[in-house]
């Protein structure tokens, strides 16, 4: 049985080029720290899942040359692979069929900026993938998706899409009526990427769930970025 590449689309961060829209209310390094405490923490809810024996961490990855740098935010045994040049949708069918050729039976590509995704939520994308050609999605609350699964590339599904707007999901979901491709929808999650959704993570962390999740939900404990949040929110309260 392939193992399903589930794996983290990111760039390796770096201040005044990582999750510039979080900025306000992080400064420019800000945005870069909490860059890396979101790659590390995902990456280990994705090492505990590959754990399981049926699923294999990766991460897309960019830019060249800075594989060292991004190692040394992942546990050990985490395969690599280099995103191509182009759009969002160019990066991610690549990056699934760089997956797919390199002997994994799908690829499962999670956007970089949700450290507290539940565990359950990329168990039951894995399980899904493995049933059959479909599209997997997880919805994010801002009308994107958290996370897509494929078995098989589905060019249609990615080309001349919006990125970055609140149609994204919705549109996916055209496209692959469009081709006659099942859509199998795990339980949605969130993105942060800017000062609405950076409330939301500061809420999480203060045991308030996020209002849209499925009840009995709970986010991964994502420690390093709980971290970062606390002493941010201590250095501010002393100010």
């Amino acid at each position: 049985m392939k193992p399903i590449a589930v794996a983290i689309i990111c760039k390796t961060p770096a201040a005044g080029k990582s999750k510039t829209r979080l900025s306000p209310p992080l400064r420019p390094e800000e945005c870069a720290a909490i860059s890396r405490c979101f790659i590390g923490d995902l990456a280990v809810t994705i090492d505990e899942l590959a754990e399981e024996g049926d699923a294999a961490a990766c991460a897309v990855y960019t830019p060249a040359g800075s594989e060292d740098e991004l190692r040394r935010l992942l546990p050990n045994g985490f395969h690599l692979t280099l995103q191509c040049e182009g759009d969002l949708g160019a990066r991610l069918l690549q990056g699934t069929v760089d997956l797919i050729d390199a002997g994994f039976g799908g690829a499962i590509l999670v956007n970089s900026d949700s450290p507290t995704l539940p565990k359950s939520i990329l168990r039951a994308a894995v399980d899904a993938v493995r049933a059959g050609d479909s599209v997997v999605l997880s919805p994010a609350f801002d009308g994107g998706y958290t996370l897509i699964g494929l078995s098989r590339p589905h060019r249609h599904l990615f080309a001349d899409m919006p990125w970055s707007t609140p149609d994204v999901y919705r549109l996916t979901l055209e496209r692959a009526r469009e081709i006659g491709l099942p859509v199998v929808n795990v339980p949605g999650w969130y993105d942060v990427d800017d000062a609405a959704s950076f409330a939301m993570l500061e809420a999480e962390f203060n045991g308030v769930p996020p209002a849209f999740a499925a009840p009995g939900l709970i986010g991964a404990a994502a420690p390093a970025t709980r971290r970062f949040v606390e002493q941010r929110q201590h250095a501010l309260m002393r100010v």
